[in-house]
């Protein structure tokens, strides 16, 4: 028997108070993957992510992707909404929608209205990519998830597994496991962790656009 983590299994006053009517989130969960290319960040996503979801927990992922690549098929109608300049565009299939952006780590998109850095800049508020870590975070927060986790963006001041022979003098964040440890014992870490809050008043609380639930679908399964 172990204890959940989800938000939507906490039935104490104390998550009560902290979960806004009304569409607000509590703050979330992140913690980061850090290791070498081809060192089993992937698979380690691959192993928590239906432990945190047996428990409750409402997961994201992000991939930091250090190469550019085409991940919509030229010729197709959102393919060419994009072409034609749009900002961002969406589709929506019977099974999935996803979203695509040209604001990304060489121009990160901007933090959505009401939202803060989370502490996260205070280190390097000009460092572009970590820009682009903090705005995705803000807006998955919105969403409502309850834990994110983040394959790469090794300088990230948050939470971090080091995965093969990753030096913890190589990362931005404390070093709270390692891959080689137990998934239960790693699972255990993430759901006790401290919460991180991306807005203003602490309520999470997000315009209709930044609550919808988008998925991005990957362009590479490469374990960078």
């Amino acid at each position: 028997m172990y204890l959940r983590c989800g938000h939507h299994s906490r039935l104490t006053i104390e998550s009560a108070r902290r979960t806004p009517v009304g569409g607000g989130r509590s703050p979330m969960r992140v913690v980061c993957l850090a290791g070498p290319s081809d060192s089993g960040k992937t698979t380690l996503v691959e192993e928590l992510v239906p432990r945190l979801t047996d428990r409750d927990v409402r997961v994201a992922t992000i991939k930091s992707i250090h190469h550019d690549v085409e991940i919509d098929t030229p010729g197709a109608d959102t393919h060419r909404h994009r072409t034609a300049g749009a900002e961002t565009v969406i589709g929506i299939t019977p099974e999935l929608t996803f979203d695509i952006s040209t604001r990304a780590k060489r121009t990160p998109p901007p933090l959505p209205d009401g939202a803060t850095d989370g502490g996260l800049l205070a280190a390097d508020p000009d460092d572009p990519e970590l820009e682009a870590l903090v705005s995705t975070l803000a807006r998955l927060e919105r969403r409502g998830y309850d834990t994110v986790l983040v394959e790469g963006f090794t300088a990230a001041p948050v939470p971090t597994v080091l995965v093969g022979d990753g030096d913890p003098e190589n990362v931005g964040g404390e070093v709270i496991g390692r891959g080689s440890d137990a998934l239960e014992a790693l699972v255990a870490k993430i759901c006790d962790l401290e919460e991180l809050s991306f807005s203003e008043t602490g309520d999470a609380t997000g315009s209709p656009e930044d609550s919808s639930d988008s998925t991005t679908r990957p362009a590479s399964n490469a374990d960078e």
